[in-house]
């Protein structure tokens, strides 16, 4: 039985006064997708994600107590140093559904400043980022509330909080890979928050790279919190759910055994049932575009030449992630420039890897 007790702060008046704290949160890519969820942000299937190193977010929260306890939460969010209205609904929300398990919120003003290094809304988690960068600076803020508490509890309590403002985002505080969702066969693993992978990791999947090609940097046309709702009476979300559940079963023992081969037939079978279910929920859409597809069967062509280990996978957008072992880089990367790039936006593409998570500034 899942303890959200465990995760409620006890009230206390020794409330610091004023602050400022600053973090850095990675974005992550799913290698077994989550896709369809239940109330509240619980994944109706596990997954199983590269913690990037790259693609970031950078927060900064300013916390002052205020002289009245207030009724209502008290913050105001600047983006790439500019006021962003339409983010605030989003964390309100998210400060209601967090309160019970900080009860301080209200006792403070806070000031978010938050910007990010890679495209809003194209299909880069930057929820991921954002929201697990805003939770990560609301637990150091508790750190200097309730000092007693052990960091592997902090760890915990920090993802099953980022889970809440953005379902991806609880796998973006630990790295290199992290597993979300119960699954029989991951020992600790949890609907509430994600947890580190616990095998040991094959040196084959070591500084594994992920070069990220942006066919489209526009804003998508359907949200992911649309999309997840929409597999409420989707007519193959059972056996979607079934098949996630026993690809993270092969993709334990691939991640421990380093077949790479293996690994690239799951993966790249996971983004395009992923793509899948979008085309065939109702109302149904798609957020591939023409060179997107396009891509997929270059990096297939290379693959048949060549004999390389480089493979494709897709988030929730048009762009494509790139996975490949560390030792193709040069290779892959003469491939990119020499026969993607004229697919990207504006010739643009980021260059990142797995890594570690979460840091203080």
């Amino acid at each position: 039985m899942d303890n959200y007790d465990q995760f409620i702060s006890k009230k206390t008046d020794s409330l610091p006064d004023k602050g400022k704290i600053s973090c850095i949160s990675p974005s992550n890519i799913a290698l077994v997708k989550y896709w369809g969820k239940r109330p509240v942000q619980l994944p109706e299937n596990p997954s199983i994600s590269f913690t990037l190193e790259q693609c970031t977010t950078k927060t900064s929260l300013r916390f002052e107590k205020c002289k009245e306890l207030s009724d209502s939460f008290n913050f105001e969010l600047l983006f790439d140093g500019k006021p962003k209205p339409d983010f605030k609904p989003k964390i309100q929300s998210f400060f209601k559904r967090i309160e019970v398990y900080m009860p301080f919120l209200k006792n403070y003003k806070f000031s978010i400043e938050t910007t990010n290094n890679f495209p809003h809304s194209s299909g880069i988690a930057s929820s991921a980022s954002g929201m697990s960068a805003l939770a990560y600076c609301l637990i150091q803020l508790e750190k200097q509330i309730h000092p007693e508490s052990s960091e592997s509890y902090f760890l915990q309590k920090t993802s099953f909080l980022s889970r809440l403002g953005s379902g991806s985002a609880c796998r973006s505080i630990e790295g290199p890979v992290t597993v979300w969702g119960s699954h029989k066969d991951i020992d600790q693993s949890s609907d509430l928050y994600a947890i580190k992978f616990p095998g040991q990791l094959h040196e084959n999947f070591a500084n594994y790279q992920d070069t990220i090609l942006l066919i489209d940097k526009g804003k998508k046309q359907v949200s992911s919190s649309v999309g997840h709702d929409l597999m409420h009476g989707h007519p193959f979300a059972t056996r979607r759910f079934e098949q996630a559940n026993n690809n993270i079963s092969r993709l334990k023992e691939i991640l421990s055994s380093g077949d790479i081969d293996a690994f690239i037939e799951i993966v790249e079978s996971e983004a395009l049932t992923l793509h899948a279910m979008m085309m065939t929920s109702f109302p149904y859409f798609i957020l591939m575009k023409p060179n997107t597809l396009s891509v997929i069967n270059k990096v297939w062509e290379y693959r048949e030449d060549t004999g390389s280990k480089l493979c494709f996978t897709l988030d929730a957008g048009a762009n494509i992630h790139l996975l490949y072992p560390e030792e193709e880089l040069k290779e892959v990367k003469e491939f990119i420039t020499r026969e993607l790039v004229a697919y990207c936006h504006k010739g643009q593409y980021i260059c990142d890897k797995i890594g570690l998570g979460t840091k203080l500034l």
